[in-house]
């Protein structure tokens, strides 16, 4: 993937952490309140999408839906941190917030060859070919709809939203690809038992960077890669990091990136 020259976006004004944790509490609190903490890292992880470090983000820390996920980015684009422009895709039960453009963006990269897919349905795990055919008919229909979300920023709606239609697919994968991946993880078609990933040597990486002053840095995302195909994965995360590193040149908002690796073997995967 060949690192891109991108323009150098306008620093946003940051609110008080105050006014990030009451915008979350008024929109997402239906019944118990979200930590102080967990707002906090939710308003971080949108900017990061916002400003194009990730492609998306899976929102999984409460139960509230679509239409109050789009009301939290509503107020935060109101307190001047998000630019217009952000997007709420309804999966199902599950919201994500994408950039549509850097979604389009790393679909493209997807179907350039760019990702390692890693099937986890056999004895062990092993890379598989993005022409699968479940894996092609997936990624076609992430880009059918992606083409008809909006091309371009309008001042209003500040936030659109839509809904992929039902099909039986592979969740763990759509959501590897949507949140910008570069192994994502999948299986074969038909009854699967679980995963081979238990006690199986994983490389877990975590990329980290400070936001708000006097707080630790935020957690902007974290994969895994079995450890026994990190060599023939080398080459993908190579170009994954120098992609995040030239997106993370164009903002001010974030400090420093840190990207740190461990290898963890855990008794069981959830997936």
């Amino acid at each position: 993937m060949t690192p891109m020259a991108i323009p150098m976006a306008t620093p946003t004004v940051t609110p008080s952490p105050a006014l990030l944790v009451a915008a979350a509490r008024r929109t997402l609190g239906s019944g118990r309140s979200p930590r102080h903490a967990t707002c906090l890292q939710l308003a971080a992880e949108v900017l990061a999408v916002a400003r194009g470090l990730k492609p998306a983000l899976l929102y999984d820390l409460g139960h509230a839906g679509p239409g109050a996920l789009r009301s939290f980015l509503l107020e935060l684009h109101g307190l001047g941190l998000l630019p217009a422009g952000l997007h709420v895709l309804a999966v199902g039960e599950h919201s994500l917030v994408l950039s549509p453009e850097r979604a389009r963006r790393h679909l493209r990269h997807v179907l350039a060859g760019a990702v390692a897919f890693v099937d986890v349905s056999g004895s062990r795990p092993e890379l598989c070919s993005p022409r699968r055919p479940e894996l092609a008919a997936l990624v076609a229909a992430l880009a059918l709809h992606l083409r008809a979300l909006p091309r371009a920023p309008a001042p209003e709606p500040a936030v659109t939203c839509s809904s992929l239609p039902p099909a039986d697919w592979n969740l763990c994968t759509l959501f590897g690809i949507l949140l910008g991946y570069p192994a994502p993880y999948t299986f074969r078609p038909g009854p699967r038992a679980d995963n081979c990933l238990a006690l199986t040597p994983l490389r877990v990486f975590a990329v980290h960077a400070p936001w708000l002053p006097a707080r630790p840095p935020v957690l902007l995302c974290s994969f895994s890669v079995p450890e026994s195909l990190l060599p023939a994965v080398r080459g993908v995360l190579d170009s994954w990091e120098a992609d995040l590193r030239t997106r993370w040149r164009t903002q001010s908002d974030f400090g420093d990136l840190s990207i740190t690796s461990e290898v963890v073997t855990l008794p069981a995967v959830a997936l």
